[in-house]
C-alpha cells in the first residue's frame, strides 16, 4: 500500500483492480488482456496510469492508490487540434528544446473547447478548421485537455502572422509519432494507432504525467 492511502483508496493491481477499473462499477468488472486494456476506459484515470506503466514495463505495482485527477477543479482548461492531411499530421515544433506538440491552447472565458481548438488551429498554423470530433480528454499538471480531429483547409501562413511562442508548425508521417518527442506522450502513439484502426467512438480518458519525450510509450 502506498505511504498515506487507506485500504478504501487503493487499488489491488496483482488482482486485478486494473480491469476493475475499467469498469464503472465494481460488479460489472472483468477481466481484459494488456492489448485491450490499453484502449479500454479504465477509471480513475491516474490509478489507471500508474497500472498500465507498470504492466507494459514489466513490473505491475502491488498496489496503487486511489487518483482521480477527473474528480478536482482543472486549474486550467486546454483544447488540441489533431489535423491530419495525407497520411502526416501537423504539429508545433519547438527547436530550442527539441520537443513537438499538436496544436492548441487555454479555453477562453464563454468559449468553447471545440471554438478554441479550431481558434487555436488559426492562430498557430493560418489554417482553417472544423471540428470532426472529440477523440481524447487529458489531465495533466491539473490542466483538463481536449483534443479534437479536425478537417482543415488552406496552407500555412507566414511565420511572422503566426502565435507559436517560437515553435514552427511542421508535418511530419502519423507513423513517426510513436518514435517522435510529442506532448502529450501518452497521446502520441493512440493517434497513431487510431489513424490506422479507426477513432473511439467515445473520447479516450487519460491521465499523463510522463515528462521525458524521448522516452518510449506505447501505454
Amino acid at each position: 500500500m502506498l505511504p498515506g492511502a487507506d485500504a478504501a483508496d487503493v487499488v489491488d493491481a496483482a488482482d486485478g483492480a486494473a480491469d476493475a477499473a475499467a469498469a464503472d462499477t465494481a460488479a460489472g468488472a472483468t477481466a481484459l488482456p494488456l492489448a485491450e486494456a490499453l484502449h479500454a476506459r479504465i477509471r480513475p484515470v491516474g490509478s489507471a496510469e500508474a497500472v498500465l506503466r507498470g504492466w507494459t514495463q514489466g513490473a505491475p505495482p502491488p498496489w496503487v492508490a486511489f487518483e482521480d485527477p477527473s474528480a478536482r477543479e482543472p486549474v486550467r482548461v486546454r483544447a488540441g487540434a489533431i489535423v491530419i492531411r495525407d497520411g502526416r499530421i501537423l504539429l508545433i515544433h519547438f527547436t530550442d528544446e527539441a520537443y513537438y506538440e499538436i496544436p492548441g491552447g487555454g479555453v477562453e472565458a464563454g468559449e468553447s473547447p471545440q471554438a478554441a481548438a479550431v481558434r487555436e488551429l488559426r492562430e498557430e498554423s493560418g489554417l482553417a478548421g472544423a471540428v470532426v470530433a472529440e477523440v481524447a480528454r487529458i489531465w495533466k499538471a491539473g490542466r483538463r485537455e481536449h483534443y479534437f480531429t479536425l478537417d482543415a483547409e488552406g496552407g500555412l501562413g507566414p511565420p511572422e502572422t503566426l502565435d507559436t511562442y517560437g515553435g514552427i508548425p511542421v508535418w511530419i508521417p502519423v507513423a513517426d509519432l510513436p518514435r517522435t518527442p510529442v506532448w502529450p506522450r501518452r497521446l502520441a502513439w493512440r493517434i497513431a494507432h487510431w489513424h490506422r484502426t479507426g477513432w473511439p467512438a467515445r473520447p479516450a480518458e487519460l491521465a499523463d504525467s510522463v515528462e521525458d519525450l524521448t522516452a518510449p510509450c506505447d501505454w
